[in-house]
């Protein structure tokens, strides 16, 4: 299954605790790649993964799109531009594995 990462962040950005959410997939040996998360949380707040899963389930989400994954991080990585760089993100999850 493909899951766009935009659809799945504009939704996570609604969620009062998140500030910023970049969404990536990492590899999985059964299902191919599984969805990660990584939240700048909001000044002040905290964020678990069973957080925002309860808050996409609201919006009646499919289960195959919801993140099984939670990085919290201070900052996303980005371009000049401003563009998160996915690249990066991914690569912190592969070296984590290995």
């Amino acid at each position: 299954m493909n899951i766009a990462p935009a659809e799945i962040e504009g939704l996570l950005g609604d969620h009062p605790a998140v500030a910023e959410v970049a969404v990536v997939g990492y590899p999985d040996a059964i299902l191919g790649e599984k969805c990660c998360a990584f939240v700048v949380p909001a000044p002040g707040t905290q964020v678990t993964l069973d957080d925002l899963v309860a808050h996409l389930r609201s919006l009646e989400v499919a289960s195959f799109k919801l993140p099984e994954r939670l990085e919290l991080v201070d900052t996303l990585p980005r371009n000049p531009v401003g563009k998160v760089l996915r690249r990066e993100l991914r690569a912190t999850l592969v070296t984590e594995q290995s």
